[in-house]
């Protein structure tokens, strides 16, 4: 499984280098120097090697070995990067969105819903969830969410009174 890390946004300068605008919580672990990312655009696929990477207003200014000018790099707008999923230590209780996204939520026993996306707060995670066909907002701790089962693909929530009463 592959997941969409990055787009190119536009060139920057005269040497090559792009805007890349991250698009997973993982992506500046994938887009590090030395890395060969796989970039795909209108039919086109392509590897390129990160020569250099550094923060830049939210997104990551990157240059490629295989990109020496802002020709080249003009003609890498819209590129897409995407990569294989970093595995996570077995005994880490802390999870990436892509794993989160998609599975069945349970509640009292029962599967309501489904986790539909997840939302990056300064503090903690709010998952997006499909319950019962309205989407709910439930902060992702460990008191509303104790059980979480990827094997199984489900997790159980156990939200204060009031909460999926939208």
């Amino acid at each position: 499984m592959e997941m969409l890390i990055g787009r190119v946004v536009k060139s920057h300068g005269v040497r090559g280098e792009v805007a890349v605008e991250l698009l997973a919580d993982e992506s500046e672990d994938h887009i590090v120097v030395g890395e060969v990312l796989t970039g795909r655009q209108t039919g086109k696929e392509i590897q390129l090697t990160v020569k250099t990477v550094r923060p830049h207003q939210r997104r990551l200014l990157v240059s490629f070995e295989e990109v020496p000018d802002r020709t080249l790099a003009d003609s890498l707008r819209g590129m897409k990067f995407f990569a294989k999923p970093l595995e996570r230590e077995e005994d880490s209780d802390e999870y990436y969105n892509h794993e989160l996204i998609g599975l069945k939520v349970h509640h009292d026993g029962n599967e309501v819903g489904e986790v539909t996306g997840v939302m990056d707060a300064p503090n903690r995670k709010i998952l997006e969830i499909d319950y019962k066909g309205k989407e709910v907002l439930v902060p992702f701790v460990m008191e509303f969410v104790p059980v979480i089962d990827l094997d199984e693909g489900y997790l159980e929530i156990t939200p204060p009174e009031g909460l999926l009463d939208v």
